[in-house]
C-alpha cells in the first residue's frame, strides 16, 4: 500500500500492538525510535529535542503521536509534531492524550489537543483511562516485594482500560474516516476500586495480593526515588488527587462503538498478565 503510518512510542504498549495490528493488514510503517535504528521500518525521532522528524515523516501519510512519558510540557513536544503533519498535509492523524485532558484548557495535554483541532487535518483523539498494565509496570515494584499496591487513592474507583483495547481503537481511526474530527474518553466496562483490582490479581495469581492506601507524601517519594523528575512527579500527584475525587469512574461505549468488541475485563488481563506479578 501506498499510505506509510509513522508510529510513536512504538515500542510502548500501545504503539507496539498498534504496528502489530496494522502489521497484519499489510500497511506500510514507520515506527519511532529514540534509539539506533536496526531495522528498516524503523525511524529515529528524538521527541524531547526535534530531532529527527523531518527526516521521519518522508513518504508519511498517517500517524499516531504520544508524548513520551515523563515529561509536563506535551504541548511543546507534541506541538513540533503536529506542525509537521500540516506541513507534510498528512491524510489523518490520531492523538493520545488522557481521560480528563479536556477539562482544562490550561493543561499542556489540552493545548495540544487544541493545537491538532485547529491544525485543518483530519484529525481524532482518544482519551483512555488509567491503564491495567500499570499494574504489572508502574505499580509492580510493592507487588512484587510486598504483595501490596501502594496508592494514595483512598475507595476511588476507575473504569481501567487494556492497553490493547487503546490500540485497536486507534489502528481503526487511522483508516477509517466515519468519526473523523472527533474525541473520544476511552475506558474499560467495569468500575473497581483498588480493594477489588488487587483481589481479581490475587485469584489469577494465587498469590495474596492487597490494596494500601498511602499518603501523598509517601507517594512523591516512592516516584522521585524511582527516578521521575520533580514536576513530571507532581504531574502525577494531580492526577491520582483526581481519581481519588472519583473523575475516573465514569464509563464509556466508545471501544465497542469503534471496534465492534466489548473492552477486555480485568479478569482476562489478569489472566493473560499474571506471569508478571
Amino acid at each position: 500500500m501506498s499510505d506509510k503510518t509513522l508510529i510513536l512510542g512504538s515500542s510502548g504498549n500501545i504503539g507496539s500492538e498498534i504496528g502489530r495490528i496494522l502489521k497484519e493488514k499489510g500497511h506500510n510503517l514507520a515506527l519511532a525510535t529514540s534509539r539506533k535504528v536496526e531495522k528498516d521500518d524503523q525511524v529515529y525521532i528524538n521527541l524531547v529535542d526535534g530531532e529527527g522528524l523531518e527526516n521521519a515523516f518522508n513518504g508519511v501519510t498517517r500517524a499516531f503521536l504520544l508524548s513520551p512519558p515523563g515529561y509536563s510540557n506535551q504541548d511543546e513536544i507534541l506541538g513540533r509534531v503536529i506542525e509537521i503533519s500540516k506541513k507534510h498535509n498528512l491524510k489523518k492523524v490520531v492523538l493520545m492524550t488522557a481521560m480528563g485532558a479536556d477539562a482544562d484548557p490550561s493543561n499542556p495535554m489540552r493545548k495540544a489537543e487544541i493545537h491538532l483541532e485547529n491544525s485543518g487535518l483530519n484529525y481524532n483523539i482518544i482519551r483512555p483511562n488509567w491503564f491495567m498494565q500499570n499494574f504489572n509496570s508502574y505499580w509492580i515494584e510493592g507487588i512484587l516485594k510486598h504483595q501490596k499496591i501502594f496508592l494514595p487513592v483512598e475507595k476511588a474507583k476507575g473504569s481501567f482500560i487494556d492497553t490493547r483495547d487503546i490500540a485497536s481503537v486507534a489502528a481503526e481511526l487511522l483508516f477509517n474516516d466515519t468519526w473523523n474530527n472527533k474525541g473520544f474518553n476511552l475506558t474499560g466496562k467495569d468500575v473497581l476500586d483498588h480493594d477489588e483490582v488487587a483481589s481479581i490479581i490475587s485469584k489469577a495469581t494465587g498469590k495474596n495480593i492487597t490494596y494500601e492506601n498511602i499518603s501523598s507524601e509517601v507517594m512523591r517519594e516512592k516516584l522521585l526515588g524511582a527516578g521521575l523528575p520533580s514536576d513530571y512527579t507532581e504531574f502525577m500527584l494531580v492526577i491520582l488527587d483526581f481519581f481519588k475525587q472519583g473523575y475516573s469512574s465514569a464509563t464509556t461505549n466508545s471501544v465497542k462503538e469503534i471496534t465492534g468488541k466489548d473492552p477486555i475485563s480485568f479478569q482476562q488481563y489478569a489472566e493473560d498478565y499474571k506471569a508478571s506479578f
